[in-house]
């Protein structure tokens, strides 16, 4: 299996295709796994990378909560050193994209453009309130309920209301691989969050990519991120939800394709 070690912890990534690198990031209930299709579909042109963040998938636990994406990022940097790929083309989905746009701002230098799907700029940039309560229901949920539980819930709330059974449930059984520590690094770390600010230092050209139908980080949340960024794009797959790159993945994969031609 393919890992990198950083600071002592294995980091596990799925890798396919050669030609330019691109890094793909998951999201909160997900993990490399995730990214199937697209390692697949895109790895005729691009060598596509797909890591485990710490404490998902097959990536080791980290010692102690992670509580800002911050400290996913420096991890990151170590990873993608330790491959030898910089620059390379940065693709993040949901949480995933906080995640990049915080590579980014410490980073630029490493990132050739970037792909920010169904993306959000964290809780605090929201309403406090409700970011509290996020937290809280997310904390409890993973020291009272079983994965399982947590993915059946969560699942019908990301992908649009036709989408098909097997997508259904390949999103759960992906879901259902959430550890603690992973789970409750990501909350913080989204609570903590607020990338408004890095929209305007963005300085490389973006695709913004967002499901029409999307219930967890909506249309208006990629437009606000549309307007901040000024090399951007914006495009929204039809019927489909949050997790647009599994429920429509050949749309999805066909967007990715032809921004990242017009950067080669």
């Amino acid at each position: 299996m393919p890992y990198v070690m950083v600071d002592g912890k294995r980091i596990y990534y799925r890798q396919q295709g050669d030609g330019p690198a691109l890094v793909l990031l998951h999201g909160l209930g997900n993990n490399s796994e995730s990214f199937r299709h697209q390692l697949e579909g895109l790895s005729d042109q691009f060598t596509v990378i797909a890591w485990d963040a710490p404490g998902y998938g097959k990536s080791d636990d980290p010692d102690q909560e992670l509580h800002h994406f911050e400290d996913f990022a420096k991890i990151l940097k170590k990873f993608v050193e330790a491959l030898q790929i910089e620059p390379f083309f940065l693709l993040g989905h949901s949480m995933g994209s906080t995640i990049s746009l915080a590579f980014y701002r410490l980073y630029p230098d490493s990132v050739r453009a970037l792909i920010l799907a169904d993306a959000t700029r964290g809780g605090r940039a929201k309403d406090g309130e409700d970011n509290r309560k996020k937290l809280e229901k997310r904390l409890r949920d993973i020291e009272t309920r079983s994965p399982a539980e947590i993915a059946k819930e969560r699942v019908k709330n990301l992908l649009a209301p036709d989408a098909s059974a097997e997508v259904r449930k390949e999103a759960e059984r992906i879901y259902s691989a959430i550890r603690p520590i992973g789970y409750r690094s990501v909350s913080y770390a989204l609570y903590h969050a607020d990338q408004t600010e890095v929209l305007k230092k963005v300085d490389v050209p973006t695709l913004i990519i967002c499901g029409e139908l999307d219930q967890i980080t909506p249309v208006e949340e990629s437009e606000i991120i549309h307007r901040g960024i000024r090399q951007s794009e914006l495009v929204l797959i039809p019927n489909t939800g949050h997790l647009c790159y599994q429920e429509d993945p050949k749309t999805f994969n066909d967007h990715v394709r032809s921004f990242l031609q017009k950067q080669t």
